[in-house]
């Protein structure tokens, strides 16, 4: 299973721009907040592993 690193670059309603960090390139993923911990903020690093974004400390 493929893992990935993200931060999370705005939030936009129920959705939120995602730009990986773990590769080069200015390609923004949209998620739905639904999928992403409750205590996300612009700025935030995530972790993508097993179908689930967790919050890097």
């Amino acid at each position: 299973m493929n893992s990935f690193d993200y931060v999370v670059v705005s939030i936009d309603g129920d959705y939120a721009n995602l730009r990986r960090t773990d590769v080069e390139g200015d390609g923004l993923k949209l998620v739905a907040r639904a999928l992403l911990p409750d205590t996300i903020a612009e700025g935030t690093k995530l972790h993508y592993e097993f179908m689930e974004y967790s919050i890097v400390e």
